[in-house]
């Protein structure tokens, strides 16, 4: 059984819908994938009627976005927790619109040096999503400045670049709180990115792990091979669900489907633990 738990569509930062992501997974021979776009759950329907229709598994998800200390980015997988949950919905929402107003601000920083307008930016964009770096990137690569948007985040988007802004986003340890209080299963999402940046100390793991986070996704093209090491160490002390994914974004970025996979006896721990919402045509495993 091969299975696939971290993948996005257009309602975030992917360029397929929920119904061409499902397809593409069952193309990619996946017997199960998660949905799990950047602080939003709203293409859960459209990817359950496709994964009902091709036959194959959907456990719906959501990536939250957080921040931990002094502004260290953390991403933080949700699996099968109630998209209605008030406490939670909050926080995603502040999220959300903080990503909008960065978006408005490093375009407009960005359009100082480069031809990148708004509106072109809008233009890459599935309506309803939200609008973020990525879509900015895809507004590099329309107006012939990048190839492709690992270059304009290996560039113009870096976090280092003049072009930077912040947002908002939860405390990761309160976001645990907030994803258990809804039924779902919170995961650590590359935790040992050091490609991406600096990784969080390991009090926070500790932190995270007392306040209710239940996993760690090992399994990633950009968790370095010593933080693998440590948090297979970390998992087996603390009992922790381990997962591997491809974190799939469509055209644009190199990661397949199925590119890295999860254990089924970790999906089962997660389908136990999962009581906010309903897998999708999941048979026994």
């Amino acid at each position: 059984m091969l299975i696939d738990l971290h993948a996005h569509s257009n309602v975030s930062d992917g360029t397929e819908t929920p119904a061409q992501l499902v397809g593409a997974a069952a193309a990619a021979g996946l017997d199960v994938v998660a949905l799990t776009d950047h602080d939003q759950t709203s293409g859960w329907g459209e990817a359950a009627a496709a994964a009902r229709r091709i036959g194959i598994g959907l456990v719906p998800g959501m990536e939250i976005s957080c921040k931990a200390g002094r502004g260290l980015s953390v991403h933080l997988l949700s699996y099968l927790h109630d998209p209605t949950n008030e406490d939670l919905l909050e926080e995603i929402n502040k999220a959300r619109d903080a990503r909008i107003h960065r978006a408005r601000r490093m375009v407009e920083l960005i359009a100082e040096d480069y031809p990148i307008t708004w509106d072109l930016v809008g233009e890459q964009s599935a309506p309803g999503a939200t609008l973020g770096r990525p879509h900015i990137a895809d507004a590099l690569v329309a107006a012939g400045v990048v190839s492709d948007r690992s270059e304009a985040f290996a560039t113009v988007l870096t976090s280092h670049s003049r072009y930077y802004v912040g947002h908002y986003a939860v405390d990761p340890i309160r976001a645990v709180e907030l994803v258990r209080a809804a039924g779902g299963v919170p995961v650590f999402a590359h935790p040992m990115a050091e490609m991406r940046g600096r990784v969080v100390a390991p009090a926070v793991f500790d932190d995270m792990i007392d306040a209710g986070l239940l996993g760690v996704e090992i399994a990633h093209r950009d968790n370095s091979v010593s933080g693998r090491e440590f948090l297979g160490s970390l998992a087996r002390r603390h009992g922790l669900i381990v997962t591997g994914s491809s974190d799939y974004h469509g055209v644009g970025k190199p990661n397949r489907l199925g590119e890295n996979t999860t254990e089924p006896a970790m999906l089962e721990r997660i389908l136990e633990a999962g009581t906010g919402s309903a897998p999708v045509a999941i048979g026994n495993l």
